[in-house]
């Protein structure tokens, strides 16, 4: 089994991290991080870099394909060879998977028309205008494809997705290895939580509009 994770300029972290780390366990898997071409790929912070160690085509038929979001997303829209080769890995891919603004990525490669789907919550309206059925929830299977909302939902998707490639006992099991438990010291993960102003605040210095897909 092949788990591929996209990488792009600008991608967040823990996009793509969370799920390797999850992932990783799955038994006999391998997971390679890919990208157009092989090296360091920073993250949108500019501080930290993973190692593409495989070029799209390189990998041409993951069983999994993860593709994080972040703030890089944005110039990935309009990549055709990018966008290719997500349309072509998708044709024989058992799982095609998103974090975060990922899933506009998919959406613009043409994965998720008329497919119920999830993404940061910013990005919910643009993910509409690609043909997907936005939906709140932290996590969204519809077929083979399973996406992630914003940026630690990531490891609740590759939980999930755990499940499904092996069994609940084994997903439970790399649940208790990681002491994945969360008790946040603030109830302000979700815009139906937050402070109305604060979400307001976050509203008002997003990146998306729901003409450009971010």
């Amino acid at each position: 089994m092949q788990i591929g994770i996209l990488l792009f300029e600008g991608f967040t972290a823990l996009d793509a991290i969370g799920p390797y780390q999850i992932l990783s366990s799955v038994p006999g898997a391998e997971t390679v991080f890919v990208a157009e071409e092989t090296g360091p790929v920073l993250d949108h912070v500019g501080a930290l870099s993973f190692l593409a160690t495989a070029t799209l085509t390189e990998v041409t038929a993951p069983d999994v394909l993860v593709v994080p979001g972040g703030p890089g997303q944005s110039a990935q829209m309009t990549n055709g060879p990018l966008l290719d080769w997500l349309r072509a890995v998708d044709v024989t891919s058992t799982w095609t998977t998103s974090v975060c603004t990922g899933s506009l990525l998919l959406a613009a490669a043409g994965l998720l028309d008329g497919r119920r789907a999830t993404s940061h919550w910013l990005a919910l309206d643009a993910l509409r205008e690609y043909g997907a059925e936005p939906t709140g929830e932290r996590v969204v299977i519809d077929g083979k494809y399973v996406t992630g909302a914003g940026v630690s939902a990531g490891i609740d998707m590759a939980l999930t997705l755990a499940g499904s490639l092996v069994d609940d006992r084994f997903a439970q099991f790399v649940q208790l290895g990681t002491e994945y438990d969360p008790q946040p010291p603030y109830d302000a993960g979700s815009p139906e939580k937050a402070p109305a102003d604060l979400v307001e605040e976050m509203r008002a210095a997003a990146r998306f509009t729901a003409a450009s897909g971010g």
